[in-house]
């Protein structure tokens, strides 16, 4: 124990001595001047990150991923980097996330470097972060993240991956002259009476307001409801309905999950549709815990997750799960020419007050599935 307390002291001494930028640390370099002025530091050098984390040897993370995807993205990561050991578990769930954060404020989660700040608890995991100017540094070309994938405004979050809201559908329910060809053919007479099913939450929906602006989606919400769908929670429930049958098409779906379920239908009759514009947000963030024992080890995972490795991972094993601010990547590559409703990070603070006045424009649907 005495031990350990040595260590935690030199550690935390040492942290202290980084962030008043001291000579002993020469790695660290100055944040840009007004994320400086709140505290964020910054470094300048990527091989000095890779010596660093070489003498921290230990990496763990708490992340919200796909468990397939995340077994293979942390065998990947290994290899890359063998001198880490990494120990990775998945979190999922608002009530998961309510969890940590309670684990976080009382300092019983200290053994973790890396965590996913749920975008429902976000402002109570910012004071509980590492104050890394990440942005800076990936502007700088220190670290070969999209400064896109970065949130502009608290500079140490990044979202790795994109998620892409589709429709789903049966081909043998449906021809392919009846398909909707825009969101407004969902308003179609003949697509009256329980004829799509839509999620009570609203959030696929919410995603339309960066394109066509909330007064305009919430029509759009209250002119849906007026078609009387078949009102439902959850994609993944509902998928297996339409392989049936029983549901001939679903307005708001993820397309990976989608595209998932299409790869294990023995049927065929699975298909999706992408329509425009196609509403899309970051999703998976992950930051350093203000806490984290291995925060150069910590930055070279959040570096390796933006790489094209770890997105051509996500695409293998999601499928379609990286995103579409990486290059080449499937989701682009999807997205390619195609007009965006993009829920970018300035936007994604809004989505609560959205879905709240977009779920009353539903009419505070049950879900009848």
């Amino acid at each position: 124990m005495k031990f350990f307390l040595t260590i935690f002291l030199s550690v935390t001494l040492g942290w202290d001595i980084l962030l008043l930028g001291a000579a002993e640390a020469p790695s660290t370099t100055k944040a840009n001047p007004v994320a400086q002025a709140k505290g964020y530091v910054s470094f300048g050098n990527h091989n000095d990150l890779v010596e660093k984390a070489k003498q921290e040897r230990n990496l763990r993370i708490l992340v919200n991923m796909d468990p397939a995807t995340l077994k293979v993205a942390a065998k990947a990561f290994n290899q890359r980097y063998p001198f880490i050991n990494l120990h990775a578990q998945e979190i999922t769930g608002t009530d998961m996330a309510q969890r940590n954060v309670l684990e976080i404020k009382s300092g019983r989660a200290r053994e973790w470097d890396i965590i996913y700040p749920s975008r429902d608890l976000y402002s109570e995991y910012l004071p509980h972060l590492w104050k890394i100017d990440l942005l800076h540094m990936s502007e700088r070309g220190v670290v070969q993240i999209p400064a896109a994938m970065i949130d502009p405004k608290n500079r140490n979050i990044v979202a790795p991956y994109t998620r892409i809201i589709a429709a789903a559908y049966n081909k043998d329910s449906l021809s392919a002259e009846q398909l909707p060809k825009s969101w407004d053919d969902f308003l179609k007479p003949e697509f009256k009476g329980r004829k799509f099913a839509v999620d009570i939450g609203p959030r696929p929906i919410a995603c339309l307001v960066p394109a066509w602006g909330l007064e305009k989606t919430m029509d759009f919400a209250r002119k849906v409801a007026a078609q009387e769908p078949i009102w439902v929670r959850g994609v993944s429930r509902t998928l297996p309905s339409i392989v049936t049958g029983e549901v001939p098409m679903m307005m708001g779906t993820l397309l990976h999950s989608v595209k998932r379920a299409e790869l294990k239908d023995r049927t065929g009759g699975l298909r999706h549709l992408v329509l425009e514009p196609v509403p899309v947000y970051l999703t998976s963030e992950q930051a350093i815990l203000a806490t984290s024992q291995n925060r150069h080890a910590a930055i070279l995972w959040l570096e390796w997750m933006a790489g094209s490795e770890s997105q051509k991972i996500a695409d293998d094993q999601e499928p379609m799960g990286s995103s579409h601010l990486f290059r080449g990547g499937g989701v682009e590559q999807e997205l390619r020419g195609k007009k965006l409703s993009w829920v970018n990070w300035e936007q994604h603070a809004n989505m609560e007050s959205w879905m709240t006045k977009l779920f009353e424009a539903y009419g505070f649907p049950n879900a009848q599935r």
